[in-house]
């Protein structure tokens, strides 16, 4: 019985020079996989960076893309982050129409009650930040949508093993960088 489509979170650590972005994306795009998310950012090593991808598919995908990766000179290790106890946070800044007033008011609550920030005060809007796991930051959206998004952007899924876990990635780092 084929496994179940899912969201996979994968981790690459990759050296840190100019052109691994493009060369994974375009590998990955070329072989037909589609990435739902993608961050990138430096680590504590100045030569490495990590890559944060989400894919959607089953088992059989989640080892293709992988496998295409670790082929990649420029990847020095690849990890699915999604078969462990991790940490996911997505980041959303979003500007809403807020005239003054209670439309204000009920934003500035809503904002509260997700833990979120009011980071610019316009007249008539305002920019909001919200930081959490997809299903919030998207609950979040579906709740201010009604007072009218005029602009919206996320970064993409960041996300760690969680201290705890058997072997963790700074434990591979380590090993893969040694």
């Amino acid at each position: 019985m084929p496994s179940p489509t899912q969201r996979h979170v994968l981790s690459a650590l990759v050296q840190n020079v100019p052109g691994v972005l493009a060369h994974i994306s375009g590998m990955l795009a070329s072989r037909g996989f589609n990435i739902d998310s993608l961050a990138v950012g430096e680590t504590e090593n100045k030569t490495l960076s990590r890559m944060t991808f989400v894919v959607v598919g089953d088992d059989r995908v989640l080892e293709q893309v992988r496998k295409q990766l670790e082929k990649i000179v420029t990847v020095v290790r690849v990890i699915d982050v999604s078969s462990r106890d991790f940490v996911e946070r997505d980041l959303l800044l979003l500007k809403v129409q807020a005239p003054s007033g209670p439309k204000r008011a009920e934003i500035r609550e809503l904002v509260d009650i997700f833990r979120g920030r009011i980071v610019d005060v316009g007249p008539e809007e305002l920019m909001i930040e919200i930081s959490g796991r997809e299903n919030k930051v998207q609950a979040f959206i579906e709740r201010v949508r009604p007072y009218g998004i005029t602009e919206l952007v996320r970064t993409g899924r960041v996300a760690m093993v969680r201290s705890d876990s058997d072997l963790s990635i700074a434990d591979e780092t380590a090993k893969a960088t040694a």
